[in-house]
C-alpha cells in the first residue's frame, strides 16, 4: 500500500508544471549567485576591484566550500516550496477526497508523500550542487583559486547539502498540513526564509547568549549540517551545532511540523 501510495504522490508532482519551474529557478538563481561570487572573491583577491593591500591579500582558504554551500543556505526554499505546493495543492484541487478513498489509511498517505517529497527534494540538492559547484570552480578556477574538488571533505559536504534540501522538502509537506491554504503558506515559507530568520540569525551573531538560542532555527540547524555557509561571508553565521546535531534539529523540525499537521488537519474531513 505505501508503495502504491508513494507512486502516486510522485504522478501528482510530476502531472503540474510547478516542480520543474521551481527547478528551473533554482538551477539558475544558484549558478548565477555561486559564479557571481566566485568572480567577485577571485577579483579581490588579484587586487582587481581595489588597490589596497588588504585587497590583495584577501585569504582564499576555504573560499570554495562556501561557494558552493550557496546551494543549500540561500536555495532550500525551493524544496520547501515543493513540499508545502504539493500539499496545499491537495485542499485547492480537492485531490484529497479521491486520494482518501483510494488509500483509506491517511497516515500512509501523508507518509508516502513525505517519501516522495524526500526524494524530490533531494533531486533539487543534486540539481543545485551540480549548478553550484560547476559555476562557482569555473569561477574560482579561473583566477587559480583551488577549487577544492579532490578533497573528500568537499564532497562530504555535497552529500550532506543533498540530504539537507531533502530534509527541507519533507518540511514543506508538513507545514503544508498544518496550512492547508496554498497562499497563507507561500507567504509564510518566503516571509520566514526571506526575512525573519535572516534577521534573527544577524541579531544573534552580535551576542552569544542570542547566538545560542538562533542556532536552533531550521536554517541554522541546515547551515551546520551541510558544515558551511553563504552567511559566515556576511558576518551572520553566528554559533553554529556539530553537522550530526544540525542534521537531527533540521530533520527533528521536520518531523515535529509534519506529525502536527496530521493530528491538526490531515485526519478532520476534507470536502
Amino acid at each position: 500500500m505505501l508503495i502504491a501510495a508513494t507512486r502516486a504522490e510522485f504522478a501528482k508532482v510530476f502531472t503540474t508544471r510547478i516542480w520543474w519551474i521551481l527547478l528551473l529557478i533554482l538551477g539558475a538563481y544558484v549558478a548565477l549567485l555561486s559564479g557571481g561570487l566566485a568572480l567577485l572573491f577571485g577579483a579581490t583577491s588579484e587586487g582587481l576591484l581595489g588597490a589596497s593591500a588588504g585587497a590583495q591579500q584577501m585569504p582564499t582558504d576555504g573560499l570554495a566550500p562556501t561557494i558552493y554551500s550557496t546551494a543549500t543556505s540561500i536555495g532550500y526554499v525551493f524544496p520547501f516550496l515543493l513540499g508545502a505546493l504539493a500539499t496545499t495543492g491537495e485542499f485547492r484541487h480537492q485531490t484529497l477526497t479521491p486520494t482518501f478513498l483510494a488509500t483509506p489509511k491517511r497516515g500512509v498517505v501523508l507518509l508516502a508523500k513525505a517519501i516522495a517529497l524526500f526524494l524530490l527534494g533531494a533531486a533539487f540538492g543534486v540539481v543545485a550542487l551540480a549548478c553550484a559547484v560547476g559555476a562557482g570552480s569555473a569561477g574560482l578556477a579561473g583566477f587559480g583559486i583551488d577549487t577544492a574538488l579532490d578533497s573528500s571533505d568537499t564532497w562530504a559536504m555535497i552529500a550532506r547539502s543533498i540530504l539537507a534540501m531533502a530534509i527541507w522538502s519533507v518540511l514543506g509537506v508538513g507545514l503544508g498540513s498544518i496550512i492547508p491554504n496554498q497562499v497563507a503558506a507561500i507567504v509564510i515559507v518566503l516571509a520566514f526564509t526571506q526575512f525573519v530568520e535572516p534577521i534573527l540569525r544577524s541579531v544573534g551573531a552580535l551576542a552569544d547568549w542570542i547566538g545560542q538560542v538562533t542556532k536552533w532555527l531550521p536554517g541554522a540547524a541546515s547551515d551546520a549540517l551541510v558544515g558551511s555557509s553563504f552567511y559566515s561571508v556576511m558576518g551572520t553565521g553566528g554559533t553554529q551545532l556539530d553537522w550530526w546535531a544540525g542534521g537531527a534539529v533540521l530533520l527533528g523540525i521536520a518531523l515535529i511540523v509534519t506529525i502536527l499537521g496530521w493530528l491538526i488537519t490531515w485526519r478532520h474531513d476534507v470536502t
